[in-house]
């Protein structure tokens, strides 16, 4: 264990008089803020900068160097998990009441070289970038280069990817045509239901068991790859439980040469939770919450999943805990807000792995994506807001703190009073919590082919994207970057900033008659991109089934026992792909300005146009502001631009939805573009509505930057006539003035526009409570804002870890001062 600073508690002791239970004493008066302990807890978590630990990658390495091929390949990841498990640090932290790292102390993050493996190169510049950075010893540098990287070389999952992989595929891919999320990480987006509440991992062993015991090998053709399947599933639900013993070993270890009577209490319960929980089901709320936290854990460890994992409905799930323990005596409101305070700053300890190559040097965000969903309905569809859902607003507000993510879910059913209590939290500036639908993603998922119950037991993974919690692969596939694809459709299948082609040749535009033959042209570009992404992701699929399976997230999520089929090999219950298509606004505005202006008004001449566009509208300003002047632009609830986006959207859902993916689901649609519009931007020369090259396009399915120009009203007016319910999650910004929302009166109309979006059918909205002079001052004098939480696509930043154009990009969205 590393060398921990010893604080001696602030908390007496305390011991519930029901079943022996310890909770901190709620003597400990909890203020507008934080109690002691959550304070150093809290400042601790800020205040740690991440580092990289190598040391799940030496041991995977060893174990792989001795074992590989002497087992089938879910054995030896379950064998190597389990060997990982035996061996890793383990860390208990002063003031800790909910325990386990990923790495062998808060914000230490391991790599994963059988999915991609760091150079050295990597490594000196996670070592020195300007923003989030990732420090690393010259001493495990040297053993990564002497130990891991010669093993890995050549066997990664990466490398399997691009080795195979088409030319004209990588042609736009390197164009930025689409991008491809498999490529640095496992799929991830994984969601828990309520199962691990009501069952423990020897639970789930003895269940396993009971099928390989009734295996037929003389009639199920299937039944030796069950065999192995079920046997990895068995030896990971013994990692994640010798991963708790030995949590419980050092509590135990620690509670003998404690001081501090206290704090001595609370490390024997601690243990006496590891020795319970994951083995056995909780019983407590305080055993719930550590029972998650061993899953997650377990989840992350086992493989780096993209968006890590998320409890989904958590406060549905602790809820029956909380009140039972209240009814007994056995809890009070504030030891289980403190226990919540616990677990949210356990998961602000683990920021996302990080990248390697060119990605490496640029900076992304320390961000998981854990997201919580709060609120929303039960599986009979009855309101799910209880009393933990306020004290998570709570937590929320006070903590302030980049991770975990949260959402509101704001059904029909939902009280007011929580949608008001919620809004009182954005009010003040986080970007948290973003609020969803639950009445239009239900739908959402019925539409997908789930049931009922799953569905209302389903909502949202790491940003706006849906599934049915605990029973579905709904995983993100990569974004697709339509605006690029009008630029290469404008060029005749040719990527002018690249000069390569990379599409399809559908006529020279300049020779089109009217606008009906370039939008067909665009369509069939469309057609052309995602069959070439579909047919990569497809292969990619298999790929991770066959090589990375994930045993121990195969036994949390339902069906895949059943089945005897991992997680990534169609396993779950429901198996969806998404593609998200990026920049709705961007090319709804391109082709509004085109049809109004070259083929009705005839102002300007298809060739003049695309001149204009190519050398970037240089000298052609009165082009320009005409166009962007005298456009009707999405996002104004103009019918004119609006019934060109609902277009482009419903035929972008014809070609991707009802596909089918190899593992028995389905391909749909996703309006996500979380920072990848950025990146898409850059990619992308100038575009006919008026925007230069380089620039950002616009995020999800907002309005492009400064485009709305009639207020939020209008623009929830123009999403609303987009049929959401056709899609797997659409995003919407808004940026409001901190002066618009000061009253009660203020708060209440926030929650109209909430509503009025939701019974127009929008499936989210979120928003960034802050005005354009408070961030160029931070932009300016960040050491002045160090807190300073944006909103920036389907998770919230802190400002100052924003490269330049992230934080333009948001400096750049239409400021609102009305309602």
């Amino acid at each position: 264990m590393f060398e921990q600073i010893k604080i001696s508690s602030d908390v007496p002791e305390r011991i519930a008089a029901a079943e022996g239970n310890f909770y901190p004493s709620s003597e400990v008066p909890i203020g507008p803020g934080m109690n002691p302990r959550i304070q150093r807890l809290r400042k601790l978590s800020v205040e740690a900068e991440p580092t990289i630990s190598i040391e799940r990658a030496l041991h995977e390495t060893e174990f792989y160097k001795e074992n590989y091929g002497r087992y089938s390949i879910p054995v030896l990841r379950a064998m190597t998990f389990l060997d990982h498990c035996r061996r890793k640090t383990i860390y208990i932290g002063d003031d800790e009441l909910i325990v386990g790292e990923r790495g062998p102390k808060p914000k230490a993050i391991p790599t994963f070289p059988e999915l991609t493996c760091h150079s050295v190169e990597d490594l000196h510049v996670l070592n020195t970038r300007d923003m989030q950075r990732y420090l690393t010893s010259q001493e495990d540098i040297a053993a990564y280069q002497q130990e891991v990287i010669p093993f890995w070389q050549g066997k990664t999952q990466r490398e399997r990817i691009f080795s195979h992989v088409p030319d004209q595929w990588k042609a736009a891919y390197e164009a930025g045509v689409f991008t491809e999320f498999m490529e640095q990480r496992a799929p991830g987006h994984t969601v828990l239901d309520g199962k691990i509440y009501r069952r423990g991992m020897l639970d789930f062993k003895r269940e396993i068991e009971d099928n390989i015991r009734g295996l037929d090998y003389l009639n199920d053709p299937d039944a030796t790859d069950k065999a192995e399947q079920w046997k990895a599933m068995a030896i990971s639900c013994d990692a994640v439980i010798v991963f708790a013993e030995r949590h419980a070993d050092l509590a135990e270890k620690m509670a003998a040469t404690e001081g501090d009577p206290g704090r001595k209490a609370e490390l024997i319960r601690i243990a006496e939770i590891c020795r319970r929980v994951p083995a056995e089901k909780p019983r407590t709320f305080w055993e719930a919450i550590q029972m998650y936290w061993f899953v997650h854990l377990g989840t992350i460890t086992e493989l780096n999943g993209w968006d890590a994992m998320n409890p989904g409905h958590f406060d549905q799930h602790l809820a029956p805990f909380f009140e039972k323990e209240l009814a007994e005596g056995s809890l009070t409101r504030e030891q289980a807000k403190e226990l919540l305070c616990c677990f949210w700053i356990k998961v602000n300890n683990h920021p996302a792995p990080p990248k390697v190559g060119v990605t490496a040097r640029e900076s992304g965000t320390y961000n998981d994506f854990t997201n919580i969903n709060i609120g929303g309905v039960k599986a009979d569809g009855s309101d799910g807001v209880s009393e933990v859902s306020y004290m998570m607003l709570e937590v929320i507000e006070e903590l302030h703190i980049l991770q975990p993510g949260s959402s509101v879910h704001i059904s029909s059913r939902t009280p007011d009073k929580f949608l008001h209590a919620a809004a009182r939290v954005i009010r003040q500036g986080h970007g948290y919590p973003s609020v969803f639908n639950p009445d239009t993603y239900i739908l959402e998922l019925i539409r997908q082919g789930k049931s009922l119950s799953d569905a209302r037991e389903g909502g949202v993974s790491g940003c706006i994207e849906v599934g049915a919690f605990g029973k579905e692969a709904f995983l993100l596939t990569g974004y697709l970057n339509v605006p690029k694809v009008l630029e290469v459709t404008l060029n005749d299948g040719r990527d002018p900033v690249s000069g390569a082609v990379v599409g399809i040749q559908t006529g020279d535009p300049r020779l089109f008659s009217d606008f009906e033959q370039l939008y067909d042209a665009l369509m069939e570009q469309v057609r052309f991109m995602v069959d070439q992404k579909m047919r990569v992701s497809n292969y990619i699929d298999r790929m991770f089934a066959k090589y990375a399976p994930a045993p121990f997230l195969s036994v949390v999520v339902e069906d895949c026992i059943a089945k005897g089929k991992d997680y990534y090999d169609g396993g779950p219950r429901y198996n969806t792909n998404y593609i998200q298509c990026c920049g709705l606004g961007t090319v709804t505005d391109s082709l509004a300005a085109i049809k109004k202006h070259v083929f009705e008004d005839g102002r300007f001449t298809m060739e003049q146009l695309l001149d204009a566009v190519a050398k970037n509208f240089a000298g052609e300003e009165f082009m320009r502001q005409t166009i962007m002047n005298k456009t009707p632009f999405f996002g104004n609830d103009d019918r004119y631009a609006d019934d060109i986006a609902v277009r482009v959207y419903d035929d972008l859902v014809d070609i991707i939805d009802g596909n089918p993916n190899v593992k028995g689901g389905e391909y749909h649609l996703n309006m996500l573009s979380t920072t990848c519009h950025i990146y898409f931007g850059k990619v992308l020369g100038a575009t006919p509505n008026g925007r230069l090259a380089g620039k950002s396009i616009s995020d999800g399915t907002s309005p492009s930057h400064g485009a709305d120009v009639n207020g939020p009203s209008a623009v929830i007016k123009s999403l609303g006539k987009l049929d959401q319910v056709k899609s797997g999650g659409t995003l919407l910004n808004q940026r409001f003035l901190p002066s618009l929302l000061k009253k009660d009166e203020d708060i209440r109309k926030l929650g109209q526009l909430i509503r009025s979006y939701f019974t127009l059918g929008g499936h989210h909205i979120q928003f960034n409570i802050v005005d354009t002079a408070t961030l160029l001052a931070a932009r300016d004098c960040p050491e002045d804002y160090k807190d300073l939480l944006v909103r920036m696509a389907g998770y919230s930043d802190y400002f100052n870890d924003m490269n330049d154009d992230l934080q333009q990009e948001v400096i750049e969205r239409t400021e609102n001062d009305t309602f």
